[in-house]
Parts: structure tokens; sequence; C-alpha cells
């Protein structure tokens, strides 16, 4: 499968939104403290933040590994096959961005940091560009962007839940 949109790994570049699309950009504060980020860190590597969200997850890699393929599935019912694009992991930076395949109801990438600022707060962030690829996604207009903007602020909140376990 191919990716569905020219840009591929522009999500590294903070605030970029290609034109057509529509930007995406989440910051939840997660916790604090090196445990905090580590224990962050890998839960968003390992798929363990998506499947903590309800959403099945299906990958062919244990972990988000460039190049790696992964289809969210939503409901049960919606596929949505990605690739990932880029990963980073750094002492206090770690995560990835996977980009739509043909058969995503989305066009575009969307990425998963975390990180642990100088006073050693820990954020995760949610950046995307998207365009509607599907009839329904196209149908669905400002509430389609709704529903995206509330998964990345479900993520934020899943992913301190799991930190403070």
């Amino acid at each position: 499968m191919s990716f569905t949109y020219d840009e591929v790994g522009a999500t590294r570049r903070d605030g970029y939104c290609p034109p057509g699309f529509h930007p995406l950009h989440v910051r939840t504060r997660i916790g604090e403290g090196e445990a905090v980020f580590r224990r962050a860190a890998e839960a968003v590597r390992t798929w363990e933040m998506h499947k903590a969200l309800g959403v099945g997850v299906q990958a062919d890699a244990e972990r988000a590994v460039e190049g790696g393929d992964v289809t969210i599935t939503l409901a049960g019912v919606i596929k949505a096959p990605c690739r990932v694009v880029w990963t980073v992991d750094e002492p206090r930076r770690a995560g990835w961005a996977y980009g739509t395949l043909d058969g995503h109801p989305e066009c575009g990438e969307e990425s998963f940091v975390v990180d642990r600022t100088g006073d050693g707060t820990v954020w995760l962030t949610v950046s995307a560009f998207s365009r509607p690829a599907r009839w329904y996604s196209r149908a669905g207009g400002a509430a389609t962007r709704g529903l995206q903007n509330a998964y990345a602020r479900r993520c934020g909140k899943v992913l301190r839940e799991l930190c403070s376990e």
C-alpha cells in the first residue's frame, strides 16, 4: 500500500500543516518526573496507549518502528491502515508518527510525542494534519474534525491514567 499524501514525515516540523489540510495540535500534561516520562514513553511506543483507548490495533511489530504497518480499527468497523513514518527516542523525548495508507478514512499524518521539560513536567503532544479521504469522513465535515480532536484529548487522559497506576 502507498501513502495517500505527499509530505510524508512533515509532522516532524512543529506547527507545519500542508496547504489543503486541517491542523491538529493537542498538548496534555501527564505528570512529573523521570519515572512518569519512562512509563509514558513506553506506553506510547508499544501501542499500550492506543489499546487502552479501546481501539483495535493490528501492528506488524510490538513497538512503533519506522516503516512498520499498523491498522487501527474503530468500533470494530472502520479500519484505518497506517505506516510509521518516523520515530524519536531521546533522553527527554520519545514517540512516533504514522501516515495514512490507501483505505484510511482520512488522508494525512499524526504524531504522538512524550516530552519532559526542563522543570520535569511530562507532556503528550498529539499533532496532525488531515483531510477527508472517504465519503463518510467528508460528509461528517466539522464533526469529523471534532472527533479527531476528542480522540487526541482522550489519548492524553488515558496516558495520564496509565502513568498514575
